[in-house]
């Protein structure tokens, strides 16, 4: 049966690994899938998806202006029978975006996988995520840690020189050199300019249980 999965995490947790590794699954066993990616997120070229870890692959980029489901059935016309629809980034979907998933597994019967971030770096859920988690049938954690070695939770975002910024706009791209994940604790810490930030760390991923 189709399902809508929302796989969360905070920065640098391996999501696009993890989406690209599932692509990989169907491949092999000669199923086809599609790929959306924001693309307001070009970091690695129009239309790519890529890990951090050297995996990629090409994707179809939207904007939230785009119609998710009717941009799939036209796939769909076009190629033939698709297996799953995955999509990266999925913090950045609109509501109405977040809706036609759950179109295109309930009318289409196609899977799909969503992987994003949860919250910003204010702690504020985005709205792809927020509507995602209200709507999304399994709800899966893709876990990382803090430098403390607590469960990263939150995402911290960092200027140029590696100071912490607590305002501005809501969506600005970045890796490493701009975001930082840890715990609500050290969240807490930073943004009360009591705790450290490491901009420099690795983040491990944990099993999800």
């Amino acid at each position: 049966m189709a399902k809508l999965y929302f796989y969360y995490s905070a920065m640098n947790a391996g999501k696009t690994t993890t989406l690209l590794q599932s692509a990989h699954n169907y491949h092999e066993r000669g199923m086809r899938t599609l790929i959306y990616t924001p693309k307001l997120d070009n970091r690695y070229g129009d239309g790519v998806v890529a890990s951090r870890i050297g995996l990629k692959a090409d994707g179809h980029m939207f904007t939230r202006d785009d119609d998710l489901a009717r941009l799939t059935r036209a796939d769909i016309a076009a190629h033939g029978a698709l297996n799953c629809v995955l999509v990266d980034e999925a913090q950045f979907l609109s509501k109405a975006q977040v809706w036609q998933l759950t179109e295109i597994v309930d009318e289409l019967k196609i899977p799909v996988l969503s992987y994003g971030l949860r919250t910003d770096f204010r702690g504020e859920l985005f709205e792809g995520s927020q509507y995602l988690l209200a709507w999304a049938d399994d709800l899966i954690e893709i876990k990382t840690i803090c430098h403390s070695g607590k469960k990263a939770t939150m995402v911290v975002r960092v200027d140029e020189h590696g100071r912490v910024v607590s305002d501005g706009p809501q969506v600005q791209i970045g890796g490493n050199e701009r975001y930082v994940s840890v715990s609500r604790s050290e969240f807490k810490k930073i943004m009360a300019g009591v705790g450290r930030i490491e901009t420099q760390q690795v983040s491990l991923p944990l099993i999800a249980r």
